[in-house]
């Protein structure tokens, strides 16, 4: 008896799942490209299932129409509004307003929904103010500063361009620093002015910003401003440096000589 009541309750359950399969595959098949098209819809051109015409938002089961405010065109997406605004316009919630242009601005970008302020002009708010650029000026490209710069020759004071005094034995410099300016070859900046660099015997301008602007020749050494020679010990030579010695292998120096014991 249990046995009978067993398999009657097995049978139950399989009817069961027959049926839901039935009738999701039923779905599934209203779905394809069967007779269940709805209105305003294609069916796919390779696998199974449709799509929405042009103009028509999918919901479930069907294509309903989609609702274009003024200013507005459609697009070949199937979800989202299925809208967008024509260029000089920015979407507001269900309907498109004129991009309000100001003086001296044009529109930017491939929908035109911004404005961008013209060449000599910069954004202050919602309008576009001139830049106001000083004799011996010009306007630059940058979004951020001043919007313009000096001409060679002259800097920037306050909002004005100032000429670069340049000292005697000096020339204008291309970089951007303190003074303008920088001392030619053979002189160094001392107190504003350009002052000719002492050079000792058995040296030369080395070209350096720093140190005493010059260097001793190979075999001398820097003592206090003059460039003294000094003696290498048997079995050595000049360092790398040219203003030292090592010891040759397999010497070691050693109270400034090179021995060959340990």
């Amino acid at each position: 008896m249990k046995a009978t009541r067993s398999r009657l309750s097995i049978f139950g359950h399989a009817l069961v799942f027959l049926t839901v399969f039935a009738g999701t595959a039923e779905l599934v098949l209203a779905e394809g490209v069967g007779a269940a098209l709805p209105a305003n819809a294609t069916a796919n051109s390779y696998g199974s299932g449709w799509k929405c015409d042009k103009g028509y938002l999918r919901t479930v089961g069907s294509c309903i129409a989609v609702v274009l405010p003024a200013n507005a065109y459609l697009t070949n997406s199937s979800h989202g509004s299925g809208w967008a605004c024509q260029h000089g316009y920015k979407q507001s919630t269900d309907t498109c307003l004129a991009v309000a242009l100001p003086v001296n601005a044009y529109l930017s970008g491939i929908s035109g929904d911004r404005w961008l302020c013209d060449r000599g002009f910069r954004q202050l708010k919602e309008t576009c103010e001139a830049i106001p650029v000083p004799v011996n000026g010009y306007l630059t490209e940058s979004s951020w500063g001043s919007g313009w710069t000096c001409e060679r020759g002259y800097r920037a004071a306050t909002d004005t361009c100032a000429a670069i005094a340049i000292p005697e034995n000096a020339y204008l410099a291309f970089t951007t620093n303190r003074s303008g300016w920088e001392c030619a070859r053979g002189y160094r900046e001392v107190d504003g002015a350009c002052d000719a660099i002492e050079l000792p015997p058995n040296a030369f301008l080395s070209g350096r910003a720093y140190g005493p602007g010059w260097e001793c020749d190979r075999g001398y050494q820097e003592i206090e401003a003059s460039c003294v020679a000094f003696e290498i010990p048997d079995n050595a030579h000049l360092d790398f440096s040219g203003h030292d010695w090592d010891c040759n292998k397999p010497y070691r120096k050693r109270n400034f000589a090179c021995t060959s014991g340990d």
